[in-house]
C-alpha cells in the first residue's frame, strides 16, 4: 500500500512532532518540513497548531509558510488544520486583536462563554451538521461521526456557518471541525483522541493516496 507524502508545516512553535507520528502510524509519510519544493510536491498538508493565536501565525510568517499554506489549502489537494491550525486559518481571532489570521476561511474566532470554565479541556461529543456525514473527513465513523468522542484543548473557537462539519456542546455549539472544499479543520486534537482521531487521519491519509472518494459536505 503506497504511503502518501503528507507535509506537517514546521514553523518551530508547539509538539508539532505528535501529529506527523500520527500521520505515520496510520499510513502517510508525513514529513515535518518548512521546505516550499517538498511542500508543492506532497500530496496533502496539514497545520498544526498550539498555544494562542497570535503568537502561532506570527510564528508561521516568520518561518515564511503563511502564503504557502494559504496555496496548498486552495491548491485542492486535501489540506488539514489542527487546533489553533484551524484557528490560524481564519481571518482574526479575539485572543489576538490586530493580527491578521491567513483568510483561508472566512470569520472571527470568538471566546468561549463565560459561563464555561475555559479552557475546555476535555473529551467531548461530536453534533455534525445536516448533510456533513457524507464529509471523506468522518466516512469511516459510525453514523457519520455524530456522537464520536474526541479530546479538546481550546479557549476559543470558531462560530457556526456554512464551512461546519461538526460542533460540540460546550455552553452552547462550538465548531469542532470544517471543510472547505478539500480543506478541513478540527478544533480538537484527532492525533490525541485514540480511536475516533486515529480514524480521522487515516480518512485524510486515504485522502491524500486516492483511496478515498473526494465528496464535498454539504449543510445546506
Amino acid at each position: 500500500m503506497s504511503r502518501p507524502l503528507v507535509a506537517v508545516l514546521d514553523y518551530g512553535i508547539g509538539n508539532l512532532r505528535s501529529a506527523q507520528k500520527s500521520l505515520e502510524r496510520v499510513g502517510a509519510d508525513a514529513r515535518l518540513t518548512a521546505d516550499a519544493g517538498l511542500i508543492a510536491d506532497a500530496s496533502a498538508v496539514v497545520l498544526p497548531g498550539v498555544g494562542a493565536f497570535g503568537p502561532v501565525v506570527e510564528a508561521i510568517r516568520s518561518a515564511g509558510l503563511d502564503q504557502i499554506a494559504v496555496d496548498a489549502a486552495a491548491s485542492g489537494r486535501p489540506f488539514l488544520g489542527i487546533c489553533v491550525g484551524m484557528q490560524a486559518m481564519y481571518e482574526g481571532s479575539e485572543e489576538s486583536p490586530g493580527v491578521a489570521g491567513l483568510g483561508i476561511l472566512p470569520g472571527l474566532i470568538k471566546e468561549l462563554p463565560s459561563t464555561v470554565k475555559r479552557p475546555q479541556m476535555q473529551w467531548n461529543k461530536l453534533v455534525v451538521a445536516d448533510g456533513a456525514r457524507q464529509s471523506p473527513l468522518l466516512a469511516s465513523l459510525p453514523d457519520g461521526g455524530d456522537g464520536a468522542w474526541v479530546y479538546f484543548v481550546h479557549s476559543y473557537a470558531a462560530v457556526p456557518d456554512d464551512f461546519t462539519l461538526a460542533t460540540c456542546d460546550y455552553g452552547g455549539p462550538a465548531v469542532a471541525a470544517v471543510q472547505s472544499g478539500m480543506a478541513f479543520a478540527t478544533q480538537f486534537h484527532p492525533e490525541k483522541s485514540s480511536q475516533n482521531g486515529l480514524a480521522i487521519l487515516k480518512n485524510f491519509v486515504d485522502l491524500a493516496a486516492g483511496r478515498l472518494r473526494t465528496v464535498e459536505a454539504s449543510t445546506a
